[in-house]
């Protein structure tokens, strides 16, 4: 055989080879994809169930328990002003202004927690309000004093709990 004769039949072998490759991609053909078929159409259970903040998830769970806070701050209403705490109400105020707009931020967007968040903010500038209020009118003065006033006593119990923690753990229990 000759040189010629060796290399043209190397030559034709690559090319069959070429053409009958599984990795070769065919030149000219296109495939049609079929794209897949729709998920069949769920109930309303179903979707609650599947959903990434439905009933088996802490996304639901945890806004229907804090719906106990926003209850328990309603039922403060009828409460005397003066038997309020004006810093606990001012921490139920900024939880629920800071995971307002923090539920819009995480995935999955959780409205069922901004809600009850939302409600927890209103519930405590209500009741801030009702106790400044009350104690604008024991004391006579303007509201901005009377606030003055309330966030001087409050920094003044933090710093004698963090000279003294036993001290006013006793004082507390008294």
């Amino acid at each position: 055989m000759s040189a010629s004769r060796t290399a043209f039949r190397l030559n034709q072998f690559s090319r069959q080879f070429a053409r009958t490759s599984p990795f070769r991609r065919p030149h000219g053909r296109r495939y049609q994809t079929t794209e897949a078929a729709p998920p069949p159409p769920q109930s309303t259970l179903q979707r609650l169930w599947n959903s990434p903040v439905g009933v088996k998830t802490v996304h639901f769970w945890a806004p229907v328990m804090k719906w106990a806070l926003v209850l328990t701050g309603i039922s403060d209403f009828y409460r005397p002003a003066d038997k309020l705490s004006l810093v606990q109400n001012l921490a139920l105020t900024a939880t629920g202004a800071i995971w307002t707009r923090w539920c819009f931020i995480i995935k999955p967007r959780n409205i069922l927690l901004a809600a009850v968040n939302f409600f927890l903010g209103c519930v405590g500038v209500i009741q801030v309000t009702r106790i400044l209020r009350w104690q604008q009118s024991v004391k006579n003065g303007t509201v901005a004093e009377v606030a003055q006033e309330s966030a001087e006593d409050a920094a003044g119990t933090a710093k004698g709990i963090a000279q003294n923690p036993e001290a006013a753990a006793k004082s507390a229990v008294q």
